[in-house]
């Protein structure tokens, strides 16, 4: 796991922090530090740090992992201390899912989550995505979200999907659940794909009132 951080978003390095996973990619194809210095200017959210995740085997790491949702934890505890630091999780597609695991996991790893079009796959409803490799272990824990009763520190969490794409379904369905479990869920639909395009619009409509609302 590399894991980069950015400072020039703050003044205090002690502040909150936005953990990207994909991070380089939201940087090159959401333009993610543009928007993120623009709010700061605006002063629509506060100052903080960034740090950018890029995973050194995506699709094993980010489907519903234990050993990687512990070591992100771990390297998130380094810049921060343990359960400090009030740090948000943003990541779309297999980030959005790896995130969602790393909550559930060590729910003291984040104060919020902002997940787009994740893949929370179930057998039920996803089965065109059979072929992917950790599709078990995905369903396995996407049904644990989806049964439980309750969560210990449910944190608060915006969900943006494409309605155009194959996984809103399942979006929803967790998104649904989150709320039932005490989550502050906004759950945000619009027309467009599973693309960057996509989540760079949804980037900018609804990033800041979620980090306004942990970060206040």
């Amino acid at each position: 796991m590399r894991l980069h951080t950015v400072g020039r978003l703050s003044v205090d390095e002690r502040g909150p922090l936005l953990v990207v996973l994909d991070g380089p990619e939201y940087v090159r194809r959401a333009s993610l530090l543009r928007l993120l210095r623009r709010l700061v200017e605006e002063e629509r959210i506060p100052a903080h740090r960034v740090a950018l995740v890029r995973p050194d085997d995506r699709l094993e790491t980010y489907s519903a992992s234990v050993p990687y949702a512990r070591a992100l934890t771990a390297a998130l505890d380094e810049l921060t201390g343990r359960g400090r630091g009030r740090r948000v999780g943003l990541g779309s597609s297999l980030g959005g899912l790896a995130l969602l695991h790393a909550h559930r996991l060590e729910p003291r790893a984040f104060s919020g989550l902002f997940l787009q079009s994740g893949s929370f796959f179930r057998r039920r409803t996803d089965p065109q995505e059979s072929h992917f490799r950790r599709f078990s272990r995905v369903d396995r824990f996407v049904g644990t979200v989806l049964n439980a009763k309750d969560r210990a520190r449910p944190v608060p969490t915006t969900l943006t999907c494409g309605l155009d794409e194959e996984n809103y379904a399942c979006n929803a369905a967790v998104a649904r659940a989150l709320a039932a479990q005490g989550y502050a869920v906004n759950f945000h639909a619009a027309r467009g794909e599973h693309d960057w395009s996509t989540w760079r619009r949804a980037l900018e409509s609804h990033l800041a009132p979620l980090l306004r609302r942990v970060w206040r």
